[in-house]
């Protein structure tokens, strides 16, 4: 029954993440939409930003922004966390359950580091702490004051990272720990900077006294990190199910692209509905990074380290194949897996013979050959020339 239930829990903290994830991302969407499309117009109490009218579910709604609070406070105010906290918490626990639990298959690459399950979980929850106090400090920094300066200096912490991550963990552990650590940045936002600036607004109008503009400014410009960031976010967490995105050679690289398309895809809407315009460069922008991103999937697998090109034969016989197959494979894709802890094979892939190994050609290609998805961690060491042999003899069309 364990193997039943460990699925389960999967399957329902994936739902629980999702449903929490939807909530927060169409809230912060909705308000930085929001926040742009508020107009000044005559007669307009002071101390307002501006107003917006909009229509859903058979009615009109009138939104009036106030710069710094009210002259009176309501007696019914809505806060807008939990989807935030929910979304980090279900994410953090599913962390738990899959890539820390199964750490030894999923989050380390011995090939990479040699890592203990303890010091690769270690690794990762330093790094998500470090990288939000960098991040933090960086904000609270000079640099704060310039947002175009304070973007571009986030940029290069986070692709620094992502290259530093890729030398830690396996390609699939680095891509999930770099999505982790933007929703951790995110999250913190919400729950250390954003909603506190929010308290002190209340608690300052509570004892008559006028809040301190700049608190307002602080949780907006964090806000508006959170509103760039999500694109990316969502692309790495969905990436592990994609190996030329996780496991090849440039994947670091793609994290720095899928930050730059994310970024232009955001911008276009912000600006259409701060009433800017259509900047439909921001399309071509996002189409060209995608592009590179394919292309740099084209170079194959990392090398592990000190490792060197593989040198493919000028022949390849499908005896060669089925040896590697069913030598670095076969121990889980198996009608019966040897592997401690898989009781069926892995998406019901079995290769046991010649018609299962050519049936599954495009996923040997994908998973082994172009990419270093698998075998995960690299369990049975399969090497660089095996798999050159792999990609090359799943790629001919005669096979």
């Amino acid at each position: 029954m364990e193997p039943i239930l460990w699925e389960w829990i999967n399957a329902v903290a994936r739902w629980l993440h999702v449903i929490t994830a939807i909530a927060w991302i169409g809230s912060s969407f909705y308000f930085i939409h929001l926040d742009a499309s508020l107009r000044k117009r005559a007669g307009a109490p002071a101390g307002t930003a501006g107003d917006a009218w909009q229509i859903h579910g058979g009615g009109f709604y009138h939104m009036t922004k106030y710069m710094v609070a009210p002259p009176q406070l309501p007696e019914d105010l809505t806060w807008f966390k939990w989807e935030s906290y929910a979304t980090w918490i279900s994410g953090f626990f599913l962390m738990c359950v899959l890539y820390y639990r199964g750490a030894d298959l999923f989050l380390i690459d011995q090939d990479v580091m040699a890592l203990a399950p303890w010091q690769a979980i270690a690794a990762s929850v330093g790094a998500l702490a470090l990288g939000w106090v960098a991040y933090d400090r960086m904000c609270k920094s000079p640099l704060g004051r310039n947002d175009a300066a304070l973007a571009a200096a986030g940029f290069v912490l986070l692709v620094a990272t992502a290259w530093a991550m890729t030398r830690v963990f396996s390609g699939r552990g680095a891509m999930l720990q770099m999505g982790a650590l933007m929703a951790t940045m995110m999250a913190a936002n919400v729950f250390l900077l954003i909603i506190p600036n929010q308290r002190k607004t209340v608690a300052a109008m509570l004892r008559g006294e006028t809040p301190d503009p700049a608190l307002g400014r602080q949780a907006k410009q964090r806000s508006l990190h959170n509103n760039y960031l999500t694109l990316p976010v969502v692309f790495l967490m969905i990436a592990n199910h994609y190996p030329l995105v996780t496991s090849t050679r440039f994947n670091w690289v793609m994290v720095a692209l899928v930050l730059v398309v994310g970024a232009s895809i955001r911008h276009f809407f912000n600006s259409q509905h701060a009433g800017k315009g259509s900047p439909w460069w921001t399309w071509g922008v996002a189409a060209a990074g995608m592009l590179a991103a394919a292309w740099l999937s084209s170079f194959g697998p990392a090398l592990p380290a000190g490792g060197t090109a593989a040198a493919l034969p000028t022949k390849i016989s499908f005896t060669q194949v089925e040896e590697i197959v069913l030598s670095r494979c076969s121990m889980c894709h198996a009608a019966e897996p040897v592997w401690e802890g898989i009781a069926t094979p892995p998406r019901g892939v079995v290769l046991d013979g010649e018609a299962a190994i050519r049936r599954h050609a495009t996923e040997i290609r994908l998973q082994a050959g172009l990419s270093r998805a698998m075998p995960p961690a690299n369990i049975t060491q399969i090497t660089p020339d095996e798999r050159a042999i792999l990609a090359a003899w799943s790629g001919d069309a005669t096979r």
